[in-house]
């Protein structure tokens, strides 16, 4: 898929691999809108890149359709790249010896599955309404992580939604494939994002030395690199990839 000139939707967009992919795709020729929170640091991080910033919550469909629209209005929809999500730790049974919290599980659930999959379905209709380009209507990348086969203890409701993800990445590829859609799936291992920049050095020093090869972590601009490579390999599609230097997470 060539995205020179045409609209592309990064979720996430204000921070981190978003952030990052943004960047990138925005350098290649994409009129990129940059979608996140009402509260993110989006209208600025759009502005410096001189990008679109279309505030919502990727649980909203109101607000992800004023999204779509507002990239629509600049060019057709041929690309989204799914970054946004959020994290949350939850135990079958805490520490008192009570059950662990099925509202902290729901809302980690909701953001990071359902939100993926209300993105993926209304995306997936506005490009399904495009004219073909070298044989294909549009490309959709989404996020997962290692943690969707190796979860560590504390992150049953984040394990659960990428596993989810990686679930739904097959079937949704060839659900589209008829439509001339591609759907691909990038699960990062450990990436030097704001999340783990909030960290003790000590504790991000072990993070690094725990992935086998290269021994650091991963560099957003990494995760970037693969989203442009899945836009314009036509053959990737229903395949999820492991971006995570050959790590395999311990249970703690």
């Amino acid at each position: 898929m060539n995205i020179k000139g045409a609209s592309v939707l990064v979720t996430g967009g204000a921070s981190g691999l978003g952030a990052a992919t943004a960047r990138r795709l925005k350098e290649e020729g994409a009129q990129v809108v940059i979608l996140d929170l009402p509260s993110s640091d989006g209208e600025a991080v759009a502005a410096e890149m001189g990008t679109t910033f279309a505030p919502a919550d990727v649980t909203d469909p109101d607000s992800v359709n004023a999204a779509l629209d507002a990239a629509e209005a600049i060019a057709p929809l041929r690309a989204l790249v799914h970054c946004a999500g959020r994290g949350g730790a939850v135990r079958l049974v805490d520490r008192d010896g009570n059950p662990g919290s099925l509202e902290d599980y729901e809302g980690v659930v909701r953001t990071n599955l359902i939100g993926t999959f209300n993105v993926l379905r209304l995306a997936a209709a506005r490009m399904a309404k495009n004219e073909d380009l070298d044989g294909e209507r549009g490309v959709c990348v989404l996020t997962a992580s290692v943690a969707a086969w190796e979860g560590q203890i504390g992150q049953i409701p984040y394990a659960s939604a990428k596993a989810g993800i990686v679930g739904m990445t097959l079937v949704a590829a060839r659900d589209l494939a008829s439509k001339h859609i591609r759907v691909t799936t990038i699960a990062p291992g450990l990436f030097d994002t704001p999340i783990l920049a909030r960290l003790p050095e000590k504790v991000r020093d072990s993070l690094s030395a725990s992935v086998p090869h290269p021994s650091r972590l991963g560099q957003a601009g990494e995760y970037a690199s693969l989203a442009h490579h899945i836009i314009e390999n036509q053959m990737l599609n229903g395949e999820t990839i492991r971006l995570d230097g050959a790590i395999r997470m311990a249970p703690r």
